[in-house]
């Protein structure tokens, strides 16, 4: 007998009693972004290896360990897109979409990266990302964040996530700082671990956010990134701060928050959760204003962030927020025993839907006794059952079921049927 062949470890499949949560919380996102006017974009999960290489950084953890990396039957080196910001700025970049404007854009879809999978965070996993191009004030750093916490209100979870914000200040500035931070931890490097040891060479700030006690304990002490903030970072961090207190959006400041990826400067963020076990992130981002002109565009400034969609339906599900009518995806089972009943029962779901198209149908098919297809009608969720017999055929009835129990047993009209279940069924 041939082994089984299975999902690659970390990369799994969304099962049809799981597909219901995904597309609540996707057309919950939509529906929020196509109310702020963001455009929705689309990019290849396959990119040309250096576009990751330049914009996230060599020396991070993603490029260096996390990457699928591989050449091409051509020789040219091709790699799985980790995330999606490089590849919408490759692609605005590559048709125009830059030049003298400005962008509001989101996307959703995979991302690949080989970390080791444990719960909520996988090899394949999934994300909703929003970019904006062009505009360079504090105002649109707001937007974004007011975006994320009206989308949280829209699901209920906004109390279970709390907003910690930074600034990284400009390009000058941040070289100022690491200088002091390299100087500093230098002289202690016995004191560090040996991931902050690799880091002190490669990228030092990424230190600030390790999870390493003794060289969290060590940092206490270290040099401050807003000592050496520039007056334009202040003023746009401070811009920032007041339009959030206007709005009531309250926000921890965290000056160890620098994000995993080189290319962000100024605003940084993240929206942090406890309810998952310790404490993670399910949304970050920032701005990023050099990382277009990094990869051959003209200067441009950008902010954005992006969201993990297996952490967020995590939550959704172990804080049971999912409303009950998400995962009820039937209103109506037909049930059919006689002859043509099978056809009676397809015509007779159809004249349903075409008298009220949002109501959702399944017409039993395969035949099978009353009593068999009454156990699927109750499995299924469905709150109305529909029942044809000879009799019901021959007459141009049916006779309608509540699977609740609320309401009596109804025989009606065929062309009445979809007008009493509309009427019924909230």
């Amino acid at each position: 007998m041939s082994k089984k062949i299975q999902a690659i470890r970390g990369m799994n499949d969304i099962k049809p009693n799981e597909t219901p949560v995904w597309q609540y919380l996707e057309s919950t996102v939509k529906e929020l972004l196509a109310s702020y006017g963001y455009g929705e974009i689309r990019m290849p999960v396959v990119e040309q290896t250096n576009l990751f290489k330049r914009s996230i950084g060599e020396v991070t953890d993603i490029v260096e360990k996390e990457m699928y990396t591989f050449d091409d039957r051509n020789g040219d080196s091709l790699t799985l897109r980790p995330e999606g910001t490089a590849s919408c700025v490759r692609a605005c970049e590559e048709h125009g979409l830059l030049y003298n404007q400005t962008q509001r854009l989101w996307y959703m879809g995979p991302m690949f990266r080989h970390e080791r999978p444990q719960k909520g965070r996988y090899r394949q996993f999934h994300q909703i990302g929003v970019e904006t191009f062009g505009i360079a004030t504090a105002d649109i750093d707001a937007e974004v964040i007011l975006l994320t916490a009206r989308l949280w209100k829209m699901l209920g979870l906004q109390d279970a996530v709390t907003l910690q914000l930074n600034t990284l200040g400009s390009n000058e500035a941040r070289a100022a700082y690491k200088e002091a931070l390299v100087a500093y931890l230098s002289e202690r490097k016995d004191q560090l671990d040996e991931d902050s040891l690799r880091r002190l060479e490669s990228n030092p700030l990424r230190i600030l956010d390790s999870k390493n006690e003794q060289t969290q304990a060590l940092l206490v002490d270290a040099p401050k990134l807003h000592d050496h903030l520039d007056d334009e970072s202040r003023e746009h961090f401070d811009t920032l701060r007041g339009i959030l207190d206007a709005a009531g959006v309250k926000y921890e400041i965290n000056q160890r928050l620098v994000r995993g990826l080189d290319y962000y400067c100024k605003t940084v963020f993240e929206w942090v959760t406890d309810k998952l076990g310790a404490q993670g992130t399910v949304c970050a981002g920032g701005r990023y204003d050099g990382l277009v002109e990094q990869l051959g565009g003209k200067a441009t400034p950008a902010v954005g962030f992006a969201m993990g969609v297996e952490r967020l339906i995590l939550m959704l599900d172990t804080l049971e927020l999912v409303p009950e009518a998400v995962l009820n995806t039937l209103d109506v089972y037909v049930c059919a025993l006689g002859d043509g009943a099978d056809k009676a029962a397809l015509l007779l779901s159809d004249q349903i839907r075409d008298q009220h198209d949002w109501l959702r149908v399944q017409s039993h098919c395969g035949g099978g006794s009353f009593k068999s297809q009454m156990k699927k009608a109750d499995k299924s969720g469905a709150r109305f059952a529909i029942l044809l017999g000879e009799n019901e055929i021959a007459q141009q009835q049916a006779t309608v079921k509540d699977l609740t129990g609320e309401l009596e047993q109804q025989t009606l009209a065929q062309a009445d049927v979809a007008g009493w279940i509309a009427e019924h069924i909230n």
